[in-house]
């Protein structure tokens, strides 16, 4: 069974952190979710307060080798914090580091320019952090899933059918029409 991780802290979007895990589980991936603390984190929906969740991990005790694909969800706070941390940094490039799937999906990417990993890789983001990825060396193109070798991007919660069903088939899962 393919393992999922997704990391994730406080100001998530909502639907980019539930939709993707919930259509993991659905075609039973084992899906750990991973953060700054074990405290419950609050999502956002649209800039309004959304759903909470209770990590199953922290960031500091998952490893890359552990896992076959790492989603980072959007909202602007959530990669915009989850940057500042070394552990998570360092967990996006031993997952690149190792050509393991990526999946990052509206201010997601942030984390990856961050890492120092998009330097001439082509992938897609919400606009307010474009310039942002190409002044990290990165191709960046505007339309709703990207891939690129082992990183798959997209722009917003909208983009969501199309990201799931990249995400799924990097880990070689069978890919349903409704994902």
């Amino acid at each position: 069974m393919p393992k999922a991780l997704i990391i994730a802290t406080n100001g998530f979007e909502q639907d980019e952190l539930f939709k993707p895990r919930e259509v993991l589980l659905n075609e039973g991936v084992e899906v750990t979710l991973a953060s700054l603390s074990r405290d419950p984190i609050q999502g956002e929906k649209q800039g309004e307060k959304g759903a909470g969740i209770t990590p199953d991990a922290l960031l500091t005790d998952v490893r890359a080798e552990d896992y076959d694909i790492l989603v980072i969800p959007g909202g602007v706070a959530n990669p915009d914090k989850l940057r500042t941390s070394d552990a998570a940094v360092q967990l996006v490039r031993d997952f690149m580091t190792a050509n393991k799937p990526v999946a990052a999906i509206c201010h997601g990417p942030w984390l990856l320019a961050e890492a120092e990993v998009v330097d001439g890789r082509t992938l897609t983001a919400w606009p307010s952090i474009r310039t942002d990825l190409r002044h990290a060396g990165a191709i960046v193109v505007d339309k709703e899933v990207c891939v690129d070798g082992n990183l798959v991007t997209s722009r917003k919660p909208d983009d969501l059918p199309a990201f799931n069903r990249e995400l799924l088939g990097k880990i070689g899962v069978r890919v349903p029409e409704t994902a």
